[in-house]
């Protein structure tokens, strides 16, 4: 029904709204369902608790992002199994801003990730999305360190590059709203990422 899905669109505003707020931790449902002009007893209606409020906000943004990054994951992968690009590519680039793009298609969701989501199931999102990173760029940096004729990187130093790769993201979400200017400082990041990764096998862009 309309009226339903009108009502189930107010509670999720509200949500938003009182997750940026107040963090999820201390989002209140009664000041949500006030806010919304509904019951407590009509929100349980469409929602379970309010790691399900939470849960509806985020995952779809949370499946497209991922599904830019493993796009990305895969081309370069493919290119790697015969030959390892250690240039910058403006593939690169290009993929780096298409994930701003959709970051900050969803900029108040990503931002209750990052930044509010203590206590529920998000909390450790940026070291998922980190971890991912690292298991494909060990195997990347194995074939890197095989074509230079140099030893493999230690794990930690994979590690930490990963974790370094997603704060930068992360980080532009925190500090720079303009989408615009995100893209434009994206850019001088990935060169800088790109040159680092040529600095470990001792080659220079």
């Amino acid at each position: 029904m309309a009226e339903d899905k009108a009502t189930k669109e107010r509670l999720l505003a509200s949500a938003k709204q009182e997750f940026l707020e107040k963090g999820y931790m201390k989002a209140s449902l009664r000041t949500i369902c006030k806010n919304a002009g509904v019951t407590t007893g009509a929100l349980y209606f469409f929602f379970e608790d309010k790691e399900d409020l939470l849960r509806e906000l985020v995952e779809e943004p949370l499946k497209e992002l991922m599904a830019v990054i493993q796009h990305h994951l895969s081309e370069e992968m493919e290119e790697g199994v015969t030959v390892v690009n250690l240039s910058t590519d403006t593939r690169d680039i290009e993929a780096a801003k298409e994930i701003v793009c959709c970051m900050y298609r969803y900029y108040d969701i990503f931002l209750i990730l990052v930044t509010k989501s203590q206590g529920s199931r998000y909390e450790d999102i940026v070291s998922r999305f980190a971890d991912l990173g690292e298991e494909h760029y060990e195997t990347l940096a194995a074939m890197a360190a095989e074509k230079c004729g140099v030893e493999k990187l230690d794990r930690y130093i994979i590690h930490w590059m990963s974790h370094m790769q997603i704060n930068a993201f992360t980080h532009l979400l925190t500090h720079e709203p303009d989408v615009e200017k995100a893209l434009d400082l994206i850019e001088e990041i990935v060169v800088f990422l790109v040159s680092g990764w040529n600095g470990m096998f001792g080659r220079k862009i």
